[in-house]
């Protein structure tokens, strides 16, 4: 049940975004949120490494 309400959300959604933008601007858009997605994961490596030498050098000091 969950899974078709999913896939019909995303359906829609679809739907919805070509009738907004139109066929020529979605690959541009999807190239957007795709370089925003990795820029975001990026920076939340780099805070989660920081958070994790911190706390190393935290215990080494002890």
């Amino acid at each position: 049940m969950v899974k078709e309400n999913f896939a019909f959300l995303c359906l829609l959604v679809l739907i919805i975004a070509l009738v907004i933008f139109g066929p020529s601007k979605l690959p541009e858009i999807g190239r957007a949120f795709g370089r925003t997605l990795s820029e975001f994961k990026k920076s939340a490596k780099e805070l989660t490494s920081d958070i994790d030498e911190t706390i190393e050098t935290e215990k080494n000091k002890d």
